[in-house]
C-alpha cells in the first residue's frame, strides 16, 4: 500500500510544483507595480473562466495567475519572495479578488454576509465589463471640468466619462473624484487609450469611508502622489493592536501614474455593492487655482514617508523595552506573590499565640493548684490553711481599725483657748 502524505509534506509538494510568479505573468524581477498590474489585467482577461467555460485547463491557468499576482502586487508578500521564495509566503492567507458578476445570488449573498462581519472581501471588476472596455464598445459620457455630474450607477456597471484637456491644464494638474452619499462601494477607473480605439484599465482606486460619506480620488499633479491601500488580513491583526500600529502605513504607496499629457482621458466609476446601486458625484478639476493645495499635500506626503520610516526603527525599539516591560512585570508578580506567602506564613504563626488568651490560661491554672491543695491536704492541711485564713482575716481588721483614725470627730470647743 502506498505511504499516505502528512500535510507538510503535501505543501512543500504543492510549493515545488508552483511555477515562478513573474514567469506566470511574464514580467521581470524589477517590473514596477504598473507594469504587473497590466500583465495581470491582459491575462486575466485572456483566461476567465466565463469565456473559456467549456475549458478546465483555463481555471488553473486563471487561478495561477490571481495566485502569482496576490503575491507580487504586495509589497510585504513580493519581498519575502524574493528573498526566500515560496517557503516564506503563506499561501494559505492569499487575497482573492472576487467577481461578483460571475457568482450565483447564493454565493453573493454569502460574500456579503462574511462582509458585515469584518471578513475583508477584495472585488475586482468584472471581467466582461473590462473586454467590452478593451473592445471599444462602451458609451461615453463627456464632462466638462468643474462641472459635478449625479447619476446612479447599477451593481457591477460602469458610466464612463470622458474629459479633454489642453497642455496648460495638463501641466498644471488634474484631479478627479467621486463621493457617495449613501455609504456605497464603488470603485473609481481611469483607462488608458489602446491603438485600436479600445480602453485599457490603468488605474483603480477602491471607495473608502471619509466622514460621512465614502470617497475615491485620482491626482495627476506633476509629482509623485501616494495612495494608503488597507492592510491585508486586516481580521487577524485584530487580536494584535501593536501590529495594527506598525503596519498601518505599509500600505503608503506611490500612485503609478501622476502625470498626464494633454488630449482626452477616460475615467469610469463601477458599482462595487453586492445587492444595489450606487449613487454618486463625480467631479474633474484641473488644478491651476489650486497652488496652496498642492503644496501642501506635497509637504502633508512627505512628512508621512519620514513617518513610516521612523516607524521600522521605533518598531525595533519598541519591541526591546516591551520585552523587558514583560520580563519586569513577571518578576513583580512572582515577588508579589512571595511576599504575599510570607505575610500569610508570619500571620498564621502570630495567630497560633494568641488562639488561648493567656489571662484565662493563668487563672484556670491557679484555680486548679488551689483545687487540688484543698482536695490532697487531709485533715490536718485543712486547719493550717483555715488559720492561715483566719490571720489573713485578723490583718485586714487591724488595716481597717489603723485606718479609722482619718474618720475620728474631733470635736472642738471655740470659746476655750486651747492652752487652758
Amino acid at each position: 500500500m502506498p505511504a499516505h502524505k502528512s500535510k507538510s509534506e503535501k505543501n512543500d509538494s504543492e510549493k515545488q510544483s508552483l511555477r515562478d510568479p513573474y514567469d506566470v505573468l511574464g514580467v521581470s524581477r524589477n517590473s514596477t507595480d504598473q507594469e504587473i498590474k497590466s500583465a495581470y489585467r491582459k491575462l486575466a482577461l485572456k483566461y476567465h473562466p466565463d469565456k473559456n467555460a467549456n475549458d478546465p485547463k483555463t481555471t488553473d491557468m486563471f487561478n495561477e495567475i490571481t495566485f502569482s499576482y496576490n503575491i507580487l502586487s504586495d509589497p510585504d508578500k513580493r519581498h519575502q519572495y524574493d528573498t526566500a521564495g515560496f517557503e516564506a509566503v503563506d499561501s494559505k492567507n492569499q487575497d482573492l479578488e472576487l467577481d461578483l458578476s460571475s457568482l450565483g445570488a447564493v454565493n453573493t449573498m454569502f460574500a456579503a454576509i462574511f462582509s458585515k462581519l469584518g471578513v475583508p472581501i477584495k472585488t475586482t471588476v468584472s471581467a466582461t465589463l473590462l473586454e467590452e472596455a478593451l473592445h471599444g464598445t462602451v458609451t461615453i459620457e463627456p464632462i466638462e471640468l468643474g462641472q459635478p455630474i449625479v447619476r446612479k450607477v447599477e451593481k457591477q456597471c460602469a458610466h464612463f466619462y470622458s474629459v479633454t484637456i489642453t497642455e496648460k491644464q495638463a501641466q498644471a494638474g488634474l484631479v478627479c473624484r467621486v463621493q457617495s452619499a449613501d455609504k456605497s462601494k464603488f470603485k473609481l477607473l481611469y483607462f488608458d487609450q489602446e491603438e485600436n480605439g479600445g480602453l485599457n484599465l490603468a488605474l483603480q482606486e477602491d471607495s473608502a469611508k471619509t466622514g460621512k460619506v465614502t470617497s475615491a480620488g485620482m491626482y495627476f499633479l506633476g509629482f509623485p502622489v501616494y495612495r494608503l491601500d488597507p492592510p491585508s488580513n486586516s481580521m487577524g491583526s485584530v487580536k494584535d493592536p501593536d501590529a495594527v500600529f506598525f503596519k498601518k502605513l505599509d500600505g503608503f504607496q506611490p500612485c503609478e501614474i501622476h502625470e498626464i499629457k494633454a488630449g482626452m482621458h477616460t475615467f469610469a466609476v463601477y458599482g462595487d455593492n453586492f445587492f444595489k446601486s450606487v449613487s454618486y458625484t463625480i467631479e474633474v478639476l484641473c488644478t491651476e487655482a489650486f497652488v496652496e493645495e498642492k503644496e501642501s499635500l506635497r509637504t502633508v506626503e512627505a512628512q508621512i514617508l519620514s513617518k513610516r520610516l521612523e516607524l521600522s526603527k521605533f518598531e525595533s525599539e519598541y519591541k526591546q523595552v516591551l520585552a523587558q516591560f514583560t520580563e519586569m512585570t513577571g518578576r513583580y508578580a512572582q515577588e508579589m506573590q512571595a511576599i504575599d506567602e510570607l505575610l500569610m506564613q508570619r500571620n498564621e504563626i502570630h495567630a497560633s499565640y494568641t488562639m488561648g488568651s493567656p489571662m484565662k490560661r493563668s487563672s484556670s491554672s491557679s484555680s486548679g493548684r488551689r483545687r487540688s491543695k484543698s482536695r490532697g491536704g487531709g485533715g490536718g492541711g485543712g486547719s493550717k490553711e483555715s488559720k492561715e485564713d483566719g490571720q489573713q482575716k485578723t490583718t485586714s481588721r487591724e488595716r481597717i481599725k489603723k485606718k479609722k483614725w482619718f474618720n475620728i470627730h474631733v470635736k472642738v470647743d471655740k470659746k476655750k483657748p486651747c492652752g487652758s
